[in-house]
């Protein structure tokens, strides 16, 4: 049973962490500011894209997915803190079912995630990111939403197992980073060999990324049509959701 009472709760302490920590805001944002100066700027000149364009108006979409990816996943890390400090034990013997803990935990992390890709977007802008009038609208809120429930799951399904600092950092740091490259965040998938591009089409963030594309940027510059990439994020958010809740269901408070 679903207690909206306890998802409530969860989702507002950790959106009041999040306007607390005014350092992790910056230090989050350094890393999206970096790729849009360096990439964006730096090598865009470099870049020809295969039907033309901006590759900065190209890349941004590609580091909102990055953001998003990063931010979310290490939302498991705070599993480990709670157990940690004895704050899981107390949500654990509360009589709130363990899927209404899981929904909080997303619903705080895929929040301030989406906050922190509102501010990339708005730093883009300063930068010269063009996106089409009255393209950042509430589809491109749905993909960020979608996209951080994929990933917010996955860190919770990696904090339900594992039970120190230093291998929950080794094992996210195992999926950050070839999730993110092997998706289409950086390069077209076109321009991509073969093999490769087959393992790009199993990423959900690749159909993240492209789903932003096109609600950024419009169909034209996307790899999809957009509803393709809205089911294919429908159904590995909720995959990976209900992984989530089957994994915390075992996980234990000490």
């Amino acid at each position: 049973m679903v207690d909206t009472n306890a998802i409530y709760v969860l989702w507002l302490r950790d959106l009041i962490r999040f306007t607390r920590a005014k350092s992790r805001i910056i230090g989050i944002l350094m890393m999206p500011v970096f790729f849009l100066a360096g990439l964006g700027l730096g090598l865009g000149s470099l870049i020809h894209l295969p039907g033309g364009g901006n590759y900065l108006d190209f890349i941004v979409p590609g580091i909102i997915g990055m953001s998003l990816l990063f931010t979310s996943i290490f939302t498991g890390s705070a599993v480990l803190w709670d157990r940690q400090f004895g704050f899981l034990k107390e949500i654990l013997v509360t009589p709130n079912s363990r899927f209404s803990i899981v929904l909080g935990r997303v619903a705080g992390g895929a929040t301030t995630a989406v906050l922190q890709s509102i501010l990339v977007i708005l730093i883009a802008l300063l930068l010269g990111f063009a996106p089409v009038v009255g393209a950042i609208n509430l589809m491109a809120i749905i993909f960020m939403i979608l996209i951080a429930t994929t990933f917010i799951s996955l860190g919770l399904i990696l904090g339900s197992l594992i039970n120190d600092f230093q291998g929950f950092q080794l094992v996210t740091s195992f999926f950050t980073m070839p999730l993110f490259f092997l998706s289409n965040g950086i390069f077209p998938i076109t321009i991509l060999p073969s093999y490769i591009r087959y393992i790009t089409y199993l990423n959900p963030l690749t159909y993240g990324v492209d789903g932003l594309r096109n609600a950024l940027l419009g169909t034209g510059s996307a790899a999809f049509p957009i509803w393709t990439d809205l089911i294919a994020l429908i159904i590995s958010s909720a995959v990976m959701l209900g992984i989530a809740a089957y994994a915390f269901s075992k996980t234990e408070a000490g």
